[in-house]
């Protein structure tokens, strides 16, 4: 089964020659070796071996068999390639020499070409001069065909017209090509003198396309034909325009027409023409009301005609409907612009806001039944903008607060001219007084505030802000005309007769405003009183309590003169005329309404113990005799108590009245003990913080019988216990000005007494 040293060493050249083979062979030897003892591991199985050498035989010898066949096969497919080969190279070799023989007989014959080219030429021309020859009869009635458009035109026959047109414009563009590709430049000149026509028949036929694309909204109703054959002829042009240009070799002249951007720009010019140049007297006053309603009928009417049947006599690419609607929008947003570089009034601004904004999208115009969903004019953007929006709300409320000024000056004066009637101010169902001035004056700005609602949100405010402004303005002009009345009245008291009656209609007046300005807006969130107002209704009212306690005061001064003497001490009624004063005023400011009417009792009550105060600490009576002193007590007290019972009648509670002023005051003069009166003016200055030292050193001298070391511990003790006034605390004596004690002279280096 092994090899041996010879077969090794004659297989070792071919082993390096051929790895391959070597390879495989020994797979082979190892698979049967693996075969050969998987086969005969047992001795008995030797007995087969000559069987299967018998096999194997057989097969090797079928396996050779097939071999030599398979590589018989090839050999003889070699061969018939190797002749294949053989016979080309001797074809090729046939190709090369007649190759060369046609080579040479080119060369021969070169010169005969020449002859040919001439022929060549004299074709050319005889082409040139055919095809000349048969449009000549074309050329030569061109001007009878101008003739013949020209008729067709004047009688509206515009297709006839248009084809005729074509068939003379592609005779000339022909022989313009044919001398553009040849080079002759200078011939082109002459044919466009020789068709020189066509152009003003063109220029006619133009006319009347935009004629009648400019009567289009007319003739779809009325004769929708001639409509539909300028746009059959627009489109006819447009198709020649995009050949040519996609050609691009040559382009006659005046290529591309362009006439379908044309009809576009004529029907925007007809739309914006004919709407939207109104003259100037329509845009301003009353006529600009007419102008805008004529505006929205026109241009929903028109809408529906272009919607309903334009759009079927043109093609859908057109975009009809969308590119009118698009022209009437920003025509309209160009002629509001126009409107409003006028100085329009404010009804006219409120008009242009109202239609901008809320008509122009409502079903009454681009919202009507009749145009969506097909007219849309959301996408086109607003009709103002935001900024002339704002602009316009700006000058419109410019107006309306030149006209409240202006109607609440007139007020004004009606108002004053009232107080010097011979007859008391009108009176509510309760019986207090008033006038009309607020529901006048607060309709004027609720009605504004009501209209600008009606646009925006925004302009509402704005109109809310200024009525606020103008009111708070008008309250100080009211307060000032209320000054210079109480000037004048203060020469002559009985000019006005009802000048009392009026103040309190003033203060009811004020009251009303006061209660109704927060009713103004409509949103309750809106409706606090701005702190600048709140305080202009605040000072109108002390402005005219004020003038009311001047009356009071002036009528109580002639009593209060006669305080203190000795008459009064001795016992008089100058009290009760002070308390019948007091009950008359009390009764006019009972036609007050609350807390009005408490405030001024409260105030009247106020000026009464300050001036009967002023009155005892201004002039002074020095007490005698500790009799006296008793009598002066006894008359604070009666005195005290009448006033303080008035006031209690009137409604006036005893907590609120200063009153007790006196009776704190009287303590300090009934003191039968001087040295005890530093404790009671610590206690009394505690109680009212404003009193000063001159008021204590008065105090004390009207008692008589307080010496100098008792006057001195009690200054001391005021000095050890400053007063800070606290808060909401009503001053009393700080109002009051007693008379400065004259120092004693005093020599040099001297001491003082």
């Amino acid at each position: 089964m092994g090899m041996s040293a010879e077969d090794e060493r004659s297989a070792s050249p071919r082993d390096e020659e051929w790895p391959e083979a070597e390879k495989a062979e020994k797979l082979a030897r190892g698979a049967a070796l693996k075969w050969a003892s998987g086969v005969f591991y047992r001795p008995e199985k030797l007995e087969g071996l000559g069987h299967y050498r018998r096999r194997e035989t057989q097969r090797n010898s079928s396996i050779q068999s097939r071999l030599k066949s398979t590589v018989q096969s090839y050999l003889e497919g070699v061969s018939t390639g190797l002749e294949q080969l053989r016979l080309a190279a001797q074809e090729v070799q046939s190709v090369c020499q007649d190759l060369e023989a046609a080579r040479w007989a080119l060369l021969d014959s070169a010169d005969h070409f020449q002859g040919l080219q001439q022929m060549r030429q004299l074709m050319e021309e005889h082409v040139q001069l055919a095809s000349v020859v048969q449009v000549l009869p074309q050329i030569f009635s061109v001007h009878e065909v101008f003739s013949h458009i020209l008729q067709l035109l004047h009688r509206q026959h515009l297709l006839e017209a248009h084809v005729e047109l074509m068939m003379v414009e592609q005779l000339r563009d022909d022989i313009l090509s044919q001398l553009h590709l040849r080079g002759l430049s200078s011939a082109q000149a002459t044919v466009l003198s020789y068709f020189s026509g066509l152009q003003e028949l063109n220029e006619s036929l133009a006319k009347q396309l935009w004629d009648t694309v400019g009567s289009s909204l007319r003739l779809v109703r009325e004769d929708p034909a001639l409509f539909v054959t300028a746009v059959r002829i627009i489109e006819r042009e447009e198709k020649i325009d995009d050949t040519l240009l996609l050609e691009a070799t040559f382009l006659p002249p005046g290529r591309p027409k362009g006439w379908r951007q044309k009809f576009h720009q004529v029907l925007q010019d007809t739309i914006t023409g004919a709407r939207f140049h109104a003259p100037r007297l329509d845009a301003e006053g009353p006529g600009l009301a007419r102008h805008l309603a004529a505006l929205q009928k026109d241009i929903v009417s028109e809408l529906c005609v272009v919607k309903d049947l334009m759009v079927q006599c043109v093609p859908a690419h057109y975009n009809i409907l969308s590119v009118c609607t698009a022209t009437y929008h920003q025509a309209l947003t160009s002629h509001l612009q126009e409107i409003l570089r006028e100085d329009l009034d404010k009804q006219g601004l409120f008009l242009l806001l109202e239609w901008a904004l809320r008509v122009y999208h409502s079903p009454e115009m681009m919202g009507h039944p009749d145009l969506i969903p097909e007219v849309d004019v959301s996408a086109l953007g607003p009709l103002m903008s935001s900024e002339l929006v704002d602009q316009t709300e700006r000058r419109y409320v410019m107006k309306v607060k030149a006209s409240v000024f202006e109607w609440m000056q007139r007020t004004l004066e009606v108002e004053f001219k009232e107080w010097f009637r011979e007859e008391e101010p009108e009176t509510d169902h309760q019986g207090f007084f008033q006038s009309a001035l607020p529901a006048i004056v607060m309709q004027m700005l609720n009605e504004n505030i009501q209209v600008a609602s009606l646009i925006t949100d925004s302009l509402q405010q704005k109109i809310y802000n200024m009525a606020l402004e103008e009111l708070e303005a008008f309250l100080g002009r009211l307060r000032e005309a209320l000054g210079q009345c109480g000037k004048e009245h203060q020469q002559d008291r009985a000019v006005p007769k009802y000048y009392i009656s009026y103040l309190l209609a003033v203060l009811n007046n004020n009251l009303a405003l006061s209660n109704s300005v927060s009713s103004l807006h409509s949103n309750t969130a809106c409706r606090e009183v701005p702190t600048s107002l709140q305080a202009a209704l605040d000072r109108m009212q002390k402005k005219a309590t004020q003038l009311l306690l001047e009356e009071l005061l002036l009528d109580l001064q002639p009593l209060c003169l006669q305080l203190p003497s000795r008459k009064w001490l001795s016992g008089s009624q100058l009290v009760g005329s002070m308390c019948e004063v007091i009950d008359k005023y009390a009764k006019d400011f009972s036609r007050v309404r609350k807390p009005v009417c408490t405030l001024l009792l409260a105030e009247s009550e106020l000026l009464v113990a300050s001036q009967y105060l002023r009155a005892l600490l201004q002039r002074k009576m020095v007490c005698k005799s500790r009799e006296e002193r008793g009598q002066l007590c006894q008359r604070l007290l009666q005195d005290a108590t009448q006033l303080r019972e008035l006031f209690c009648g009137l409604g006036l509670e005893q907590s609120q009245q200063s009153l007790e002023a006196v009776f704190a005051l009287r303590e300090l003069i009934c003191l039968k003990d001087p040295a005890l009166l530093s404790l009671e003016v610590v206690g009394f200055i505690t109680k009212y913080p404003d009193v000063s030292d001159e008021h204590i050193s008065t105090l004390l001298d009207i008692r008589g019988d307080v010496s100098k070391e008792v006057r001195h511990v009690v200054l001391e003790m005021m000095a050890q216990h400053p007063q800070v006034l606290p808060e909401g605390y009503r001053p009393i004596f700080s109002t009051i000005l007693v008379p400065v004690p004259e120092l004693p002279f005093c020599l040099r280096k001297g001491k003082c007494a």
